[in-house]
């Protein structure tokens, strides 16, 4: 009887464990299942991820904070509103300003801000879509409303955190998702009025790659209809087509549960987060024949070329088996399928589409001779498309010649000469039989000068900046005799330079020192474009000054907070305050996101003058 025992109360303990667990489970309150979300698809996109997920996160953010630029030569504040003095006095003190080994021992925070080679700045930039930590971003800068800066030239920002949605400051400011530091590039033309320095709007600036995302973005997919089994089976898909890759701490796609999918971007794709999340959403869920996909696609296209995009996008998710029904399109008659095909053979590093490409590049329509040109940017080494490209740089449209530049400059070509004037900026000199300047202000600062035998004008004479600079050369001089003042009062500089435009460019931007003791006027790279400007608005420079358009300002005020905050509802915590809330929205922000000041104009720049072409 001892025997059985034992077992006996096994299967009663057994019993009544399941007894309790059932009702538990019964006297719990079940869960509502979420309703499915209506999907409008358009038939090219079904079976891929787009078609039974929304996607989270496929939008940038736009991030901002209030910052401390140093190192002003007496341009700087001592005035600021009195919310904003006190958070920054309140920031400097967390950083352990004045603290022992802070490198400001002695120096307190309220000294700090009391001087003016310091200005409180509201920091501005993008944080693109999906975007790892670590991703680099252009950040803008301009002098808070309410203080009393009069420039930035010459500052450097200290480290800022930055915050999604509103600029709030106190209990109520949004987590930092990214931060900013650097020297602050000013754009000469944000205020193009005139061609003089006194026309250059010196409380605004930028700083190239200044902001650094502090976090992981991750993309998140919310499926149309709860399901365990499809959340697995897109997890799967995702995975199969984006696998681990080195460095890469988890899978890309994890399943959160039957409701939610997180993606992460793979290292491979860090510099380009963006179109990675416009990839995603064109992959196909469902693995079967991909050549009897691809062209299914192509029909689908030639019935409607409206879905080009659609059908280019979902061809390259699909990897280079595609490439058999797409280089059926490369010669089609119309030119969109045409298009859609060329631009998924270049993604994909087909080398067949490049003689198609360079065709199109060269006498397709207006709208698609530089969008062609720029799918050549990230393909592999090949000589055709260096040639190819080359005599592009003569074409009678400017657009087409800057695009060819930038692509054989990305590409490395040895026919962009290239030097750098220390650390300041880039100039490149390109082969051209159009005179032109053109201004970066993306990237690396860089003035391109197009023609590299293009010379100044003589005999020329210029006064500008009130004196402080001028230039007069006899005619058929090959030099040029240059008067520069830096500093009202100080001693003037006096030197001759050649006529040459790279080399005189070259001279205004130097700056002497033991190590490197050629002449120079030490100007830094807005102050060099500056000069360099006004001998074009003078005559005295012959061709076209083009700068390119500040792509920046533009991406902010397109992104606007509103829309952000639809995207990503996980920042519901960023919207204002109710009333005696403890946060307080501070002058300056417009609700779409653009600057303005305390009295509401804008500060977006003005329109550019009628003698100087914006890109």
């Amino acid at each position: 009887m001892r025997t059985w025992l034992p077992t006996l109360l096994l299967i009663f303990v057994t019993a009544a464990c399941s007894n309790i667990e059932k009702a538990d489970r019964d006297n719990t309150t079940k869960r509502v299942a979420r309703p499915p979300i209506p999907m409008d698809v358009d038939p090219i996109m079904r079976g891929t991820v787009a078609s039974e997920t929304v996607v989270m996160g496929y939008k940038p953010v736009v991030v901002r904070g209030y910052g401390l630029v140093g190192g002003l030569k007496g341009t700087g504040s001592k005035t600021a509103p009195a919310e904003v003095r006190a958070y920054i006095l309140k920031e400097l003190g967390r950083a352990g300003l004045g603290e022992p080994n802070s490198g400001f021992e002695g120096l307190s925070p309220e000294a700090l801000l009391n001087s003016e080679t310091t200005a409180i700045v509201i920091v501005e930039g993008i944080v693109p879509a999906g975007a790892p930590k670590g991703t680099e971003f252009d950040v803008r800068v301009f002098a808070a409303p309410g203080t009393a800066t009069t420039s930035l030239e010459g500052g450097t920002l200290w480290q800022t955190e930055l915050r999604p949605g509103a600029l709030l400051v106190g209990s109520r400011e949004a987590s930092a998702m990214a931060a900013a530091k650097g020297s602050i590039i000013i754009n000469p033309f944000a205020d193009m009025a005139g061609s003089s320095a006194a026309d250059v709007n010196r409380l605004s600036g930028r700083i190239i790659s200044g902001g650094v995302c502090a976090k992981d973005m991750p993309i998140r997919l919310v499926l149309a209809t709860p399901s365990h089994s499809r959340a697995r089976l897109i997890v799967g898909a995702i995975n199969s087509n984006y696998p681990r890759e080195p460095k890469q701490r988890g899978e890309t796609a994890q399943g959160m549960s039957g409701e939610m999918i997180e993606v992460h971007v793979p290292p491979s794709w860090h510099d380009r987060s963006d179109q990675f999340v416009d990839l995603l959403r064109h992959t196909s869920i469902h693995v079967g024949p991909i050549d009897a996909t691809a062209t299914a696609i192509a029909k689908a296209v030639t019935n409607n070329p409206g879905a080009a995009n659609a059908a280019s996008l979902r061809w390259e998710a699909l990897g280079k088996k595609s490439l058999t029904a797409v280089r059926g399109l490369y010669d089609y008659a119309e030119e969109q399928p045409r298009f859609c095909a060329l631009q998924a053979g270049a993604r994909l590093d087909d080398p067949t589409a490049v003689v198609h490409l360079l065709e199109l590049a060269r006498s397709g329509s207006a709208e698609l001779r530089v969008p062609a040109i720029k799918l050549m940017r990230r393909m592999s080494v090949n000589p055709a498309i260096d040639l190819g490209l080359r005599p592009l740089l003569n074409d009678s449209d400017v657009d087409v010649r800057l695009a060819a530049y930038e692509v054989l400059r990305d590409r490395r070509d040895p026919i962009i000469q290239s030097q750098m004037v220390g650390k300041k900026f880039r100039i490149d000199v390109v082969p051209s039989t159009y005179p032109m300047v053109y201004v970066a202000q993306t990237g690396t600062p860089a003035i391109v000068v197009f023609d590299e035998n293009l010379t100044l004008k003589t005999p020329l004479t210029l006064r500008a900046w009130d004196g402080d600079l001028m230039v007069k050369a006899d005619a058929g001089s090959d030099t040029v005799e240059v008067f520069y003042r830096r500093v009202k009062g100080a001693p003037a500089i006096i030197d001759k330079v050649g006529t040459s435009l790279p080399e005189l460019t070259r001279f205004l931007g130097h700056s002497m020192d033991p190590a490197h003791p050629a002449p120079g006027l030490g100007m830094s790279y807005s102050q060099t474009i500056g000069a360099l400007h006004a001998l074009f608005a003078d005559g005295d420079l012959p061709g076209v000054f083009k700068v390119e358009q500040d792509r920046l300002v533009a991406a902010i005020a397109k992104v606007g907070q509103e829309a952000e905050r639809d995207e990503r509802p996980e920042f519901v915590e960023d919207e204002a305050p109710p009333d005696g809330g403890a946060a307080i929205a501070l002058p300056g922000i417009t609700p779409a996101g653009g600057p303005t000041t305390a009295s509401g104009s804008n500060l977006a720049p003005k329109p550019p003058k009628r003698d100087t072409v914006p890109r």
